[in-house]
């Protein structure tokens, strides 16, 4: 136990005062959603995330992916971000690991008419935000939210009719 706590002391006293800097994105290079889901960043991050993440973590490539992946921070830079709609995806044989989400595709999601449900085996629950061209723009892992988180958040970031009708 001795040996432990004398672990996290050094941890600390000596790593986390050297891990006070803050990176500022150098690259101006934005990589694409897929390509931002593949290396693991999902969702809405915002650049003041990495900024975080990197006093922790001092892989610099690590860092360097984050910053490619987010989005600059501002008042309301997510929240001025609408689609024009959305693929919620899910394995059909995880569903029963996931009641809330049950629960929206049963009674929820006809309200949402330019949301569609993909079942995709082995496929974590996750919604892919859509452009006015139908292209994959964002990808939310949803594994843990609540029915009515779903609902609020489709309400404000989804467009109620599809632009080609």
């Amino acid at each position: 136990m001795l040996r432990f706590t004398l672990y996290y002391w050094v941890l600390i006293v000596i790593l986390i005062p050297s891990a006070s800097f803050v990176i500022v994105s150098s690259s101006n290079e934005q990589l694409s959603s897929k390509q931002c889901e593949d290396l693991g960043f999902t969702g809405l991050a915002l650049c003041s995330d990495c900024n975080t993440f990197s006093e922790y973590v001092k892989d610099k490539e690590l860092i360097s992916d984050c910053l490619k992946c987010c989005t600059e921070d501002s008042d309301d830079s997510t929240s001025k971000i609408t689609y024009s709609g959305a693929i919620l995806e899910v394995c059909m044989r995880k569903l029963v690991f996931y009641p809330e989400i049950v629960g929206f595709i049963e009674e929820e999601k006809d309200k949402f008419p330019t949301v569609k449900v993909q079942y995709l085996f082995n496929s974590p629950p996750k919604l892919i935000m859509l452009d006015d061209e139908g292209q994959h723009k964002e990808t939310i892992r949803i594994d843990n939210w609540k029915r009515e988180h779903m609902l609020q958040f489709l309400q404000k970031k989804v467009q109620p009719y599809s632009a080609s009708s």
